[in-house]
């Protein structure tokens, strides 16, 4: 018998073998924002309440609170590799399970598509695909330490005329902007088998050696892959509308409203400018401010150690206004790299609110590729196949061309249309795509 009230439910919680039933109309209702703010979700059509946990949630309480009234099966697969350890917390959450009667996900999601989906990554597992390869990341590794050692001689040896002075701020920049994609990987756990050991390096790699918080950056970019281009859950979209207006559907919202922060009918032509100029800024500050407020002290400690000894190194070398020249111009250029790299997959596609699609519909419509080639793999630390990515976030990225040809032959099985561009043309659609949803507000504002 399926019930029917909340308060006969917090009365009889299940104990024992004893489980309750549940409509997805009852999972629904409880996201959070409803009376008592219970928050419920479903994983394999059992239903567990998060709302106390998701503060203590090791990938953060956003992210978890983005599946609250869904089902979050394939997210939950998806994040996690070690299930037998995730299962120990989602014991003492378990409040029940869907009704006989109930289908196993939400009636708008593509049942067929999901089953496909399901057997591949069954078969990424039996083929390996998720297993790391220690020399690949080794390698990986020991390449930025040298470019970044090789940035400090460039200018001990040579000195600060202006060619040895241009050929370390390349060294730096590169090291740089090679570790974040390292670090990146080990937010995704898929370095090392055990994710300790992950999260270890990572704090080693972008506390250390980068000058940024390892937890700031898990904390916005799980949310990323949760709900990646839904507004309002992605993270990456929060320049909207401040900076940028993004997307027809949001442009449009905004034009309606007469909301006017930046003549976004111009955006294409001051993003490439003022994108990195913004993001760094705000990480620079934003830095400080979310190790203090989150008490990460071991953190910013490790920031603070970064900053003193980046500038013990190269002042005594350059003086103190050539070493800032040295320094904001290597991360100016680092963010710039960044910034085109992270959002080639990303603006050109869907933008909008929350549908609740399912786990590879909601992936596949935010996401596209760059074609394969040795300068794109190394140059986008593999976010050349975000789509791979996306579906399959712990897999080691030296795995993705191994299983993009069966991702296509599912897209092509299901009529979805896998997108994969040029690097050239993946830099151009981001101001295309800018200048479109420029156009929408404008047109919106004016006569909306």
């Amino acid at each position: 018998m399926v019930s029917q009230t909340g308060s006969t439910r917090k009365e009889t919680r299940p104990v024992s073998a004893f489980l309750q039933l549940f409509t997805w109309e009852e999972i629904r209702i409880h996201n959070g924002r409803g009376q008592g703010q219970e928050q419920w979700l479903v994983i394999d059509r059992k239903v567990y309440d998060v709302g106390k946990f998701s503060k203590r949630h090791p990938g953060g309480s956003r992210v978890i609170s983005h599946y609250v009234g869904q089902d979050a099966t394939d997210a939950f697969i998806a994040f996690h590799n070690d299930k037998s350890l995730v299962k120990r917390y989602l014991k003492s959450l378990l409040i029940g399970e869907l009704a006989p009667d109930q289908p196993s996900s939400e009636s708008n999601k593509d049942k067929a598509l999901l089953e496909d989906f399901r057997e591949l990554r069954c078969s990424v597992q039996k083929m390996g695909l998720l297993r790391p390869n220690c020399t690949f990341f080794f390698l990986i590794l020991l390449h930025f330490l040298v470019l970044d050692v090789a940035s400090w001689l460039m200018v001990w040896y040579f000195g600060i005329s202006f060619v040895p002075f241009v050929v370390g701020v390349v060294f730096f920049t590169i090291a740089q902007i090679q570790m974040a994609f390292f670090q990146h990987d080990l937010g995704h756990c898929s370095v090392f088998r055990k994710p300790k050991w992950n999260r270890l390096l990572q704090i080693v790699v972008m506390n250390v050696l980068k000058g940024f918080p390892a937890s700031w950056w898990n904390h916005l970019h799980n949310q990323h892959h949760a709900k990646p281009n839904c507004f309002r859950k992605d993270p990456d979209l929060n320049m909207h509308p401040l900076l940028f207006s993004l997307g027809k559907t949001l442009s449009v919202e905004l034009g309606k409203k007469k909301k006017k922060f930046m003549p976004y009918n111009y955006q294409h032509k001051y993003f490439i400018l003022l994108a990195p100029i913004a993001f760094l800024t705000f990480l620079q500050l934003y830095t400080f401010y979310f190790t203090i407020k989150r008490k990460k002290w071991l953190e910013l400690f490790l920031i603070v150690a970064f900053n003193i000894r980046v500038c013990l190194m190269y002042i005594p070398l350059m003086g103190f206004n050539n070493f800032m020249i040295y320094y904001w111009l290597s991360r100016y250029l680092e963010f710039t790299w960044f910034i085109w790299v992270s959002q080639m997959n990303h603006i050109p596609m869907h933008i909008d609110y929350d549908t609740n699609k399912d786990w590879v519909s909601t992936q596949l419509h935010a996401t596209c590729n760059v074609n394969q080639s040795l300068f794109n793999d190394w140059f986008t630390g593999h976010l050349n196949f975000q789509i791979e990515h996306h579906l399959f976030p712990t897999m080691p990225r030296h795995n993705y061309c191994k299983v993009a040809p069966l991702v296509k032959a599912l897209c092509d099985k299901h009529g979805i249309e896998y997108k994969s561009k040029t690097l050239l043309t993946a830099f151009s659609d981001i101001l295309h795509s800018l200048k479109e949803s420029g156009e929408h507000w404008l047109e919106a504002y004016l006569h909306g």
